[in-house]
């Protein structure tokens, strides 16, 4: 399983690049095609386009973001995999003079292996804190 958590970690090191460095074919290569998302109050998709689509919407009009992902918590709870990985965002403005908004929580996954390599199933993000 060693190797197995060391994969899931860059997957999550991926959708934290991808979003951070604007790169949007790199974020979609973290969920699989029946990708189900539940970001609470911000909203819910299926699949890896439209959970992009709002990544990329949601973005747009804002400068520097910094997406830091910490404890790591990967469990076998019998033939499925988990996670949950603490998130603490930074959302720069764009102008100059706006306000940095921060938000903090969770994310609760869970994966497939595929073809083409660990990818988030399904996810929960419990939001803990928004500054």
């Amino acid at each position: 399983m060693p190797q197995d958590e060391h994969e899931i970690r860059e997957v999550l090191l991926r959708y934290a690049t991808g979003i951070d460095r604007r790169d949007w074919s790199l974020l979609a290569t973290c969920f699989t095609e029946d990708f189900v998302g539940d970001y609470g109050s911000f909203g819910s998709w299926t699949g890896p386009q439209q959970i992009t689509q709002y990544m990329r919407n949601a973005h747009a009009a804002l400068g520097p973001t910094l997406h830091r992902l910490t404890n790591v918590d990967i469990r076998q709870q019998g033939t499925a995999t988990q996670s949950r990985t603490y998130v603490d965002a930074l959302l720069m403005p764009a102008e100059v003079d706006g306000e940095p908004r921060q938000g903090i929580g969770y994310y609760d996954d869970e994966w497939s292996k595929t073809s083409a390599g660990w990818k988030i199933r399904r996810r929960r993000f419990t939001l803990v804190r928004q500054i």
